[in-house]
């Protein structure tokens, strides 16, 4: 019952956040702030969807596990994401649907940089700790952001790369014009765009092993780029880590 009322409720709000923002008196930044919200009740349906289906975990019991992989799926992995194609949907700022100590790899990547930090990013570092069996792996990858501060104030050429490499489909192609505004898209992605998510958070290699060691992992290291299991648009200026339980 508790599940259905919340489930009506996210409908209901989601018709008002809909008939508002098809108000040509909202202006621009309320307009802003009802799509962000809007998708969060999008997102929250698909959870929830989950939640009735699966009420303690999915049926199988999967040892090598993929979160926020997007249309990346990885062959012999379960794929986790909070939108579809996923072979489970769900939030994981709600915790990891797995049992204790029983999964032997975990692999995300461009996936921890847009979530909340710390709630959201610590919460899933220790969920991460508690899923995994001991000796196991999570391999975690993100935009580096010491790469883009080394480099400024960089050379134009080098500006127009990373544009290339990281902005060249985006809607906001024509408003990246400098260096620094690789820097705040790095830091702060807040395209008003549907299809992409925003950068909550930046980290460094330094802020990962801190964040994995704080969830009490015995080693974090480096992470050799390997693409057969990364995505290998990935590997450009990006850092990976790989903490031990």
């Amino acid at each position: 019952m508790e599940t259905t009322g919340i489930s009506s409720s996210n409908d209901l709000l989601g018709e008002q956040l809909t008939t508002a923002l098809a108000d040509p008196a909202t202006g621009h930044g309320l307009a802003r702030t009802l799509r962000a919200a809007l998708r969060e009740v999008e997102l929250s349906r698909y959870h929830r969807a989950t939640q009735r289906a699966f009420p303690d975990s999915p049926d199988e019991q999967p040892t090598k596990i993929q979160i926020g992989g997007g249309s990346h799926q990885l062959d012999g992995f379960f794929n986790i994401d909070l939108v579809p194609p996923a072979d489970f949907l769900w939030d994981v700022r709600e915790g990891i649907p797995l049992r204790d100590g029983t999964v032997e790899l975990l692999f995300n990547e461009h996936f921890l940089e847009h979530i909340d930090y710390p709630r959201s990013a610590k919460g899933f570092a220790r969920e991460a700790f508690r899923v995994l069996a001991p000796g196991g792996q999570i391999i975690t990858g993100v935009p580096d952001a010491a790469h883009v501060l080394n480099r400024y104030p960089a050379a134009p050429a080098e500006t127009g790369e990373m544009v290339e490499r990281w902005y060249s489909k985006r809607t906001c192609r024509q408003d990246v014009n400098t260096y620094l505004d690789l820097v705040n898209l790095v830091f702060r992605d807040q395209d008003d765009d549907p299809n992409y998510t925003p950068h909550l958070w930046a980290y460094d290699f330094e802020k990962l092993v801190q964040l994995f060691t704080e969830a009490g992992f015995t080693t974090v290291r480096p992470w050799a780029f390997d693409a057969t299991l990364a995505n290998p648009k990935r590997e450009w200026a990006s850092v990976y880590v790989v903490a031990t339980k």
